[in-house]
C-alpha cells in the first residue's frame, strides 16, 4: 500500500521481473482500500511519523486486520536523543547528512506511551516494544556517515556497516507489535 501511483507501479514492475505475485494497491493509511478483516498481518515501517492523522491510520489498520491479526511497526521516539541523531546528524549537519531533503519532522515523532494509547483505543493490544537502532559503535557511525557523504562509500554500504537492529534503548527509535483483540472491528 502506498499513496504514490508511481511507487506502486515501480514495485509492480520489480515484482513481475523477479516472478513475485504481490497485490500492490494505491491508497492512504487514513482510508485503506481494503475490506474489513482482510489481513492477518499489517506492517508500518517508517510510516507512522509521516502521516497527517495517526489516529485514523491506526483505526483503519485495526479495521483491516482479522481478529487476532498482528500489527508490526517501527517509528522514531520523540526525545532529545532522536532529534540529535535523526534530525541533526542524519538530516541537517553538512558532514554527516545523507539526504538533502527535510524527510523527518521531529514534532511528528511518537512517544511509545502515546502509540500504546492509540493502539488500545482501536482494539490493538500491545505485545512488545523494543529499541531499534544502530549497533555499530558511535565513532564508527559518524565516520561512516562522513565517508558516505564524501562519496568514498555508497549509501548501500553505509547501511550494511551501520548494522541496524534490536537494541536495548528505545530513546531514538523503537519497534514492536500489537494484536487485534477478538471481536473488535477497529
Amino acid at each position: 500500500m502506498d499513496p504514490s501511483e508511481v511507487s506502486i507501479e515501480t514495485a509492480r514492475r520489480h515484482a513481475a521481473a523477479i516472478g513475485l505475485d504481490v497485490d500492490y494497491r494505491v491508497g492512504s493509511g487514513e482510508r485503506l482500500p481494503v475490506a474489513d478483516g482482510e489481513f492477518d498481518l499489517a506492517y508500518c515501517c517508517d510510516v507512522l511519523e509521516h502521516v497527517a492523522d495517526l489516529d485514523a491510520v491506526i483505526s483503519e489498520t485495526a479495521r483491516a486486520l482479522k481478529p487476532e491479526g498482528i500489527f508490526l511497526f517501527d517509528t522514531p521516539n520523540r526525545t532529545l536523543a532522536s532529534k540529535l541523531v535523526i534530525i541533526k546528524v542524519m538530516q541537517e549537519w553538512r558532514f554527516t547528512r545523507f539526504i538533502d531533503a527535510a524527510l523527518h519532522d521531529w514534532a511528528m515523532f511518537i512517544k511509545p506511551e502515546e502509540l500504546v494509547m492509540i493502539l488500545s483505543r482501536h482494539g490493538l493490544r500491545i505485545g512488545e516494544i523494543v529499541g531499534l537502532g544502530l549497533r555499530l559503535n558511535k565513532p564508527l557511525v559518524l565516520l561512516n556517515f562522513i565517508r558516505a557523504n564524501r562519496g568514498s562509500i555508497s549509501y548501500g554500504e553505509l547501511s550494511r556497516r551501520l548494522d541496524a537492529g534490536q537494541v536495548k534503548n528505545t530513546s531514538i527509535s523503537y519497534m514492536g507489535f500489537a494484536t487485534k483483540t477478538e471481536g473488535n472491528r477497529g
